[in-house]
């Protein structure tokens, strides 16, 4: 299953760099902007760990104020497209 969440976290002033480099740190945790004491972090499933876990263990983190999920996507691995029978993608026409 791939299950991907979208935070945004809240951090104490001057705390910030030190809060981004503990989310960098985890396994299946990336920063992609910070400003004015807002991150914006994704957080996938990792080895054993759920993400959901994940984002728990980020409150744990010296400076984190709040941390919010924002947006959650989750779908099955390895299945075929979905494709509704009786549509088909027309060709392109002929120059």
């Amino acid at each position: 299953m791939l299950n991907i969440c979208g935070c945004l976290v809240h951090v104490m002033p001057g705390m910030a760099d030190s809060v981004i480099e503990a989310i960098n740190a985890t396994d299946g945790g990336e920063v992609h902007a910070h400003e004015n004491g807002r991150i914006v972090v994704t957080v996938e499933d990792a080895g054993n760990k759920l993400a959901s876990d994940q984002i728990m263990d980020m409150h744990q983190i010296p400076g984190v104020l709040t941390v919010t999920l924002t947006y959650h996507h989750f779908e099955p691995l390895n299945e075929a497209p979905n494709v509704t029978p009786g549509l088909q993608q027309a060709a392109a026409p002929a120059l």
